[in-house]
């Protein structure tokens, strides 16, 4: 199993709650269905709204299998720059999903084909092709400043950002929590409270 692929079983909160420097998007896109799950460096994408040339030029540009197209579109959604057909190139270069601070298209069409795709919003209003954008550049993303390469991990809780020289430490805290997680529900399985597990202080009820 590859690092992304044991970062996206792990899931975004226990990875947000071991790794101290990880980046936990606010107001994060919003998968398409709750079952997607992505994980992947970013390929970043600068896309100017109402123009959808630069992510034609972003797919056509992947060389490396698993890159998570991640696309600031100004946080718009006033037209959807990506849809099927996007999505099925996407899925013969080798991309992973998508996260786009912006709109889509084909939602239905994207969830059947389990492209992963992560989203402000929908809109059906299409673009122009005439703006190049900028590929492979840091772009903004509510607050977060994500760099080419950065390790993402996406599923229905949130969305965590990590430096691509951070992933395999993360990916060692989030297991190592994982496993006292996995010691607290077994001792409250077998009747213990979290009051008593965790050492929490019992306060006076209020006369």
């Amino acid at each position: 199993m590859t690092l992304a692929a044991e970062l996206a079983a792990i899931g975004t909160a226990t990875i947000g709650e071991a790794w101290p420097n990880a980046c936990i998007l606010d107001r994060p896109p919003r998968p398409l269905a709750p079952e997607m799950i992505v994980a992947g460096p970013a390929l970043t994408v600068r896309c100017r709204p109402g123009d959808n040339l630069a992510l034609h030029r972003a797919i056509a540009s992947s060389s490396d299998e698993g890159e998570v197209l991640v696309v600031d579109y100004g946080g718009s959604v006033e037209s959807g720059p990506f849809g099927e057909i996007m999505a099925v190139a996407c899925q013969m270069r080798g991309i992973a999903g998508l996260i786009i601070h912006g709109a889509v298209r084909d939602s239905a069409q994207i969830v059947d084909l389990g492209f992963p795709v992560f989203a402000q919003g929908l809109n059906i209003r299409g673009t122009e092709k005439r703006d190049g954008g900028a590929l492979r550049l840091p772009v903004s993303m509510g607050n977060a400043l994500i760099q080419p390469g950065d390790m993402i991990v996406a599923d229905s809780d949130g969305i965590v950002v990590l430096q691509a020289q951070d992933s395999a430490a993360a990916l060692s805290a989030a297991q190592a929590r994982l496993g006292k997680e996995a010691k607290i529900l077994a001792r409250l399985r077998a009747g213990e409270t979290t009051m008593q597990i965790l050492g929490l202080p019992q306060l006076e009820r209020n006369s």
